[in-house]
């Protein structure tokens, strides 16, 4: 079995200090996340960035401040910005980090539409992710294709089959997300079970879900995203004290299975960055 990607989601876009003090919002903050998760196994930093206040933010130069300090601190390391935002946002606010200089190596490209609750709904048309597709192909950018539900896996296919999305395909499957497919054994099978063989994905999970579910993607042969985007628990009722904790203990999980971790080089082979 290939080594463990671990993808660290360092602070998200709208989890808040108020959930737990130690999500980043600032440059250095967010330089200091992502070093701790680095050295403890993460090889890849999912990238969300904030204004000083925690608000979400997609503005390019707060990326590349952003991207700087992580460099400077984690040279080899690839770093994944978010094009998700946040719901409301405008499809030119989404893309703005695609077009740092140089480019990223690899962005989330959210494959469909889904109900995150209330009335809040998070928009993907087709139109918008061709749109997204054909811009990272531009600028040499692999898509991490973001599902939240089977019906997304079905959308990548399809715009696969019709050239927008390159091979080799990486999917990141959010489970558990409300409006989205469930957190479970049987539905993260079904998910594995319906892309192509030589393809690779990576789970994460929300909340209590998180370590279950990247568990048995680490035994299935997956790959794994942990952070305070998606948990902010190392165990029930323990708020981790960094994204660097999350990370340990998947990397511990992983060596308890056999199972190597990949430095961000091998990762880059495994994912066909280079």
């Amino acid at each position: 079995m290939e080594k463990l990607i671990i993808t660290a989601a360092i602070c998200g876009a709208e989890v808040t200090k108020e959930l737990n003090p130690n999500i980043p919002y600032s440059i250095d903050e967010i330089g200091k996340e992502a070093e701790l998760a680095y050295k403890a196994g993460a090889s890849i930093i999912h990238l969300h960035v904030r204004e000083d206040d925690g608000t979400p933010t997609q503005n390019i130069d707060k990326f590349k401040v952003c991207i700087e300090e992580i460099k400077n601190r984690c040279p080899d390391v690839i770093i994944q910005p978010s094009t998700g935002g946040v719901v409301g946002m405008s499809n030119k606010e989404r893309l703005q980090p695609i077009y740092l200089e140089p480019p990223p190596e690899m962005a989330t490209l959210d494959c469909g539409t889904c109900n995150f609750g209330g009335d809040e709904i998070f928009i993907n048309t087709e139109n918008t992710i061709i749109e997204f597709a054909k811009k990272m192909n531009e600028r040499g950018i692999k898509p991490e294709l973001e599902c939240f539900d089977k019906g997304m896996v079905d959308m990548a296919l399809k715009l696969h089959d019709k050239g927008y999305i390159k091979d080799p395909m990486h999917f990141s499957f959010v489970l558990g997300v409300n409006g989205g497919i469930k957190a479970s054994a049987r539905d993260l099978t079904f998910l594995v079970e319906s892309i192509p063989k030589d393809s690779t994905y990576s789970v994460c999970a929300i909340g209590r879900h998180e370590y279950p579910m990247v568990t048995l993607s680490i035994i299935m042969g997956g790959h794994a995203r942990v952070g305070f985007e998606d948990n902010v628990y190392l165990s029930k009722g323990v708020l981790a004290k960094s994204n660097g904790e999350l990370v340990e203990k998947v990397v511990r999980i992983s060596r308890e299975l056999g199972r190597d971790i990949a430095t961000p080089m091998e990762a880059r082979k495994i994912l066909g960055l280079n």
